[in-house]
């Protein structure tokens, strides 16, 4: 009894290092950058919920779309995304203040919660404690879910409820009806956090029952049918959106869904699962072989919780590949715990026949990672385009004035009190005509913002404004939850600068 007690006092120990680890990590710093457009439009729509109790798509001054207006409802009611992220928002506003930090808050919380939880899925799906070690605290140390983890947007939640999904299928059959209630309630505020990830959650249990875990089918399909039923009516409202011009015509686009799936794939192995892991079966079954032992057996357990893991990144990628507008890496997001469950598995199977090896494989990965430069980012201010434009309006723009932006709307809208107009709002320019401020950014990212740009430089005179350079780097982005596209230092003084017109007076 004493060995048992002092195992969960050490288990309990571990786990608060651990948390101790991911909030030092996720929670830092977490007010900058600045928030980056996509970040703003979360935030700026959660605002309206003190207001109205709904999210809308206007604060009755600025509007807050990036499709042209086409993510508006009745009443500028949102419903380009399910509802919860806002919520969450709204909730961490009323609690703490209306601040950037507040905006990322909830998120890195369950960035917090998703590591805790990667270490009870290992324990439910592996038998070797230390694998689900080396899976959570892998998380833990995995740059690219940090970076998602600390944006205020639905990809940390989604994160966590698709895991707990997987946990609650993982343990059904244990327990009398708590398994079944979990996985309910994780599928039903995955929907409401994006509806995706809870069609290729229970696509997944349910292929997977169906293959490998019969026993489990008719709980999955049961809960399914309670989830499908229970949200139907967000289902039909949903369905009546309006998709953007030319996104329609995209979705079944089988080359393009081809090279999606394909660049899905390769940003999954790039960011969470190194293909090099795979060198450890195949070590391992070269050293049973020499031992004399069957090279490829596996415990069946083990197996079949593999396959579930394997199943869900498949569905997910190749639904992506033939479902999503673009090849962002953040739509990848919920599988980074898969990835480092499966590595914490491997590393732990591995560590069985040789430290010495097992110790060089981890410290090979740390070793690739950028945690130094993301440990500079935490412990140094950043200094971005938005925040240049905001601090220049806070001591120079005059209650009332109206500023004309070809990208970087949102943020603007989020820190200032003027009116805002151009970004992708699809709104009339012939407001920007009389702006006091025009603001063309360098970078020009899609053709509304070129269409836009060529507005407000239509507007532009070297008789009636002044082109003012502030010492700010005018980098497309604030910042980016893409690795690829992140930046943890602010950009050398050589870098252009952000240039601001503003009218004669």
């Amino acid at each position: 009894m004493n060995e048992l007690t002092r195992a969960i006092d050490h288990e309990r120990a571990g786990l608060f290092a651990l948390g101790l680890l991911a909030v030092a990590l996720l929670l830092s710093n977490l007010g900058s950058p600045y928030l980056w457009q996509d970040e703003a439009q979360t935030a700026l729509i959660a605002a309206t919920i003190a207001d109205h109790g709904i999210p809308r798509g206007t604060d009755g001054t600025n509007f807050f779309s990036q499709e042209q207006g086409v993510e508006y409802g009745e009443n500028q009611l949102w419903r380009w995304h399910t509802w919860l992220s806002f919520y969450l928002v709204a909730g961490s506003f009323a609690l703490f203040g209306v601040d950037t930090a507040t905006a990322r808050l909830p998120f890195a919380l369950f960035g917090v919660a998703t590591i805790l939880l990667t270490y009870a899925t290992a324990r439910s799906l592996w038998p070797d404690r230390r694998a689900a070690w080396l899976a959570a605290t892998g998380l833990a140390l995995c740059v690219p879910f940090l970076l998602l983890s600390r944006q205020a947007r639905w990809y940390s939640v989604a994160c966590f409820f698709s895991l707990l999904g997987i946990h609650a299928y993982s343990r059904l059959g244990s327990s009398r009806g708590a398994p079944r209630t979990t996985l309910f309630v994780a599928g039903t505020l995955l929907f409401h956090t994006h509806y995706f990830y809870c069609a290729s959650l229970l696509a997944t249990l349910l292929l997977h029952a169906s293959l490998v875990d019969r026993r489990k089918l008719r709980s999955v399909l049961g809960v399914s049918l309670l989830i499908t039923a229970v949200n139907a009516p967000w289902v039909v409202w949903l369905s009546a959106i309006r998709l953007g011009e030319g996104y329609s015509g995209r979705l079944l686009d089988w080359n393009r869904s081809l090279l999606l799936v394909r660049n899905f794939a390769r940003r999954f192995f790039g960011e969470f699962f190194h293909p090099l892991l795979l060198v450890i079966p195949a070590a391992i079954a070269a050293d049973r072989w020499r031992r004399g032992d069957s090279p490829w057996s596996i415990d069946s357990r083990v197996a079949k919780n593999l396959l579930l893991l394997v199943i869900f990144g498949a569905v997910n990628i190749v639904a992506l590949g033939f479902l999503a507008p673009g090849g962002y890496f953040r739509y990848i997001a919920p599988l980074a715990a898969p990835a480092l469950l499966v590595t914490g598995m491997l590393l732990a199977a591995l560590l069985q026949r040789s430290l010495l090896l097992a110790v060089a494989v981890a410290a090979s990965w740390l070793a690739a990672s950028p945690l130094p430069d993301f440990a500079y980012e935490l412990t140094h201010e950043f200094d971005g385009p938005i925040e240049g434009i905001v601090e220049f309006l806070e001591q120079h723009a005059q209650p009332g004035d109206t500023v004309a932006i070809t990208y970087g709307d949102l943020p603007l809208k989020f820190y200032t009190d003027l009116r805002i107009v151009g970004g992708l709002t699809g709104e009339d320019l012939s407001e920007a005509s009389t702006a006091e401020w025009i603001i063309p950014r360098r970078h020009v990212g899609s053709r509304e913002e070129q269409r836009v740009k060529q507005v407000l430089s239509g507007y532009l005179s070297p008789r009636t404004h002044r082109g003012i350079e502030i010492d700010y780097p005018d980098t497309q982005f604030e910042n980016r939850e893409d690795p690829a596209m992140h930046h943890y230092r602010t950009e050398r003084p050589t870098f252009p600068r952000v240039v601001i017109y503003g009218v004669r007076r």
